[in-house]
């Protein structure tokens, strides 16, 4: 049984010049009245817009701030371990800290005061004496404040045999306070034909800030803090 089937033309031009007719005579005063197509053309334009917008607008700097965010979950990360391993040696961090307490009261101990700093000196000089050495200079200099202790640098001359030097300098790191001694120069002594020898040194003593100069350097330190701040 054969069928007639009549071809479907499609006039394109037809349709295209159907939609531009939409778009004629247009009031952009009253979109409401517009027919379909300008309404929805125009509704996906002010959509795209309002996307672009709020994308560079809004979302662009949230995402730029999460990004940062991100970047800093390793060192985050880095950070916790280290804290977590702190928190879990807490009892053994405690007992070192007591531990260094008790080594920084130990070497407090062997830094004398200002009242001790005569016999310091004259335990210096009876340590030489004692050794058979003679002292052609002894003098105490300037005292140089650090931020918690006084130092002391003392000039000295003395003349006598090498080894009695050499026991000198051992009563001197054997004496119950802190004394060192720096810039040793040894030489022969002059105009001396007995084999003596001369050594020149500095020895360097120490002592602890009392609280008036402690509450001096603080005063010293913010008065310090404040102008730089009122420069800036």
């Amino acid at each position: 049984m054969a069928t007639n089937t009549k071809p479907m033309n499609l006039d394109l031009n037809s349709v295209f010049e159907g939609a531009a007719s939409q778009f004629r005579a247009l009031n952009p005063n009253e979109p409401g009245q517009w027919p379909i197509l300008p309404k929805v053309l125009t509704w996906a334009a002010v959509a795209t817009v309002m996307i672009v917008l709020g994308w560079f607008m809004l979302l662009s700097p949230a995402h730029d701030e999460l990004d940062s965010e991100r970047a800093k979950e390793p060192a985050l990360k880095l950070d916790y371990r280290a804290k977590l391993g702190q928190a879990v040696n807490l009892a053994e961090l405690r007992k070192q800290k007591l531990q260094v307490e008790e080594y920084v009261t130990q070497l407090e101990k062997q830094l004398p005061g200002k009242a001790e700093m005569d016999a310091l000196l004259s335990d210096i000089n009876q340590a030489g004496l004692g050794r058979g050495l003679q002292f052609e200079l002894f003098k105490p200099g300037q005292v140089v404040v650090k931020d918690y202790y006084a130092e002391l640098p003392i000039s000295i001359k003395v003349s006598g045999r090498y080894h009695d030097m050499g026991a000198f300098a051992s009563d001197i790191a054997n004496l119950s306070r802190i004394v060192t001694l720096h810039n040793l120069n040894i030489a022969g002594a002059v105009r001396d034909t007995s084999g003596l020898l001369a050594m020149e040194a500095t020895a360097r003593t120490y002592r602890y800030l009392d609280s008036a100069e402690l509450d001096e350097i603080k005063r010293a330190a913010a008065a310090k803090a404040k102008s730089a701040g009122a420069k800036k």
